[in-house]
């Protein structure tokens, strides 16, 4: 599995967890609790048993209640599935029995593939043994992810327009959706417009994107924009590299905050920054497992140092 692309699709899920409440009820006509708002939660899952178990992605769905903490109403187990893998047919059920356990709500389970027959492979019931207990994983795949092309619909919702752009990239309606993402970006803050664009980027397949870019960069294509024509111009090889590794840098210090957050810790000004300014991924990484469990954010620090 590639790292980057694969990093790329569960941080559009970070960005914007209600990404989960729009794919389930638009494309998977599931009927959510009434909800106040949707955060992040730690996605360790492991339990009294020594193998680690981690989802992709948790989103939670609380309901303010006066005087008392907010009360989650369901969660979502987001996975990220690139390519058939056996061994989530036993990992996916514990995750969702985990997770249960530990909020004592409802959970589901919403699989994210970009690829066709993966998205088949993983929609495949799960027998559970026990008579009438079978988890039937609820997927998104290019069948269910719209197809965007027009750019004021991209702008409505851009992570649904950016989902759209890396479910159906490599097909012949690929750069008609990339050019209404990108023309929806352009009225974005610059930052954070790049910082979609590279996740496009990095969510695709080197060669997809090659193609894209060979054709959007044809003569008779017309750009809508100075800021389109820079950033797809980004597509060499140099410049491609020395993004995606930055691009993962960033991703995994925003993670480690979000987590952070989510778990209620408290986190000083000069720890965002201390964090932010890290581009060792192997330290960012091994500072991202440890906020699933750390009490505070001092003692992730001293702990990875």
């Amino acid at each position: 599995m590639a790292l980057a692309e694969h990093e790329a699709l569960v941080r559009l899920f970070c960005e914007r967890p209600d990404l989960a409440a729009d794919l389930l009820t638009r494309s998977l006509r599931v009927e959510l609790p009434d909800y106040d708002y949707a955060g992040l939660e730690s996605a360790d899952l492991t339990e009294v048993t020594p193998a680690e178990r981690r989802a992709d992605s948790v989103v939670v769905f609380r309901r303010k209640r006066p005087e008392a903490d907010p009360q989650p109403v369901l969660a979502v187990i987001v996975e990220v599935q690139r390519r058939q893998d056996p061994g989530k047919m036993w990992s996916w059920p514990m995750y969702l029995v985990s997770l249960r356990s530990r909020l004592e709500c409802p959970v589901i389970l919403l699989v994210v593939c970009p690829e066709a027959s993966v998205a088949r492979w993983c929609a495949r019931p799960i027998d559970l043994g026990h008579p009438g207990l079978v988890l039937t994983p609820l997927v998104a795949g290019p069948n269910e992810v719209p197809v965007i092309t027009d750019p004021s619909q991209a702008a409505e919702d851009i992570e649904l327009a950016v989902l759209s752009a890396i479910h159906h990239a490599a097909t012949p309606e690929g750069p008609e959706i990339l050019n209404a993402l990108f023309a929806a970006l352009h009225n974005l803050d610059r930052d954070l417009g790049g910082m979609y664009a590279d996740m496009v980027r990095a969510a695709l397949p080197r060669e997809v994107w090659d193609h894209l870019e060979e054709h959007l960069k044809s003569e008779t294509y017309e750009y809508l924009s100075d800021w389109a024509r820079e950033n797809i111009a980004k597509g060499k090889a140099e410049g491609r590299v020395e993004g995606k590794a930055e691009g993962k840098a960033e991703g995994q210090a925003e993670a480690i905050l979000t987590v952070l957050s989510a778990r209620g810790i408290e986190v000083s000004d000069d720890f965002s920054e201390r964090i932010r300014k890290c581009h060792d991924f192997d330290r960012l990484s091994a500072w991202l497992r440890a906020a699933a469990t750390v009490d505070s954010s001092d003692k992730l620090l001293g702990d990875i140092s």
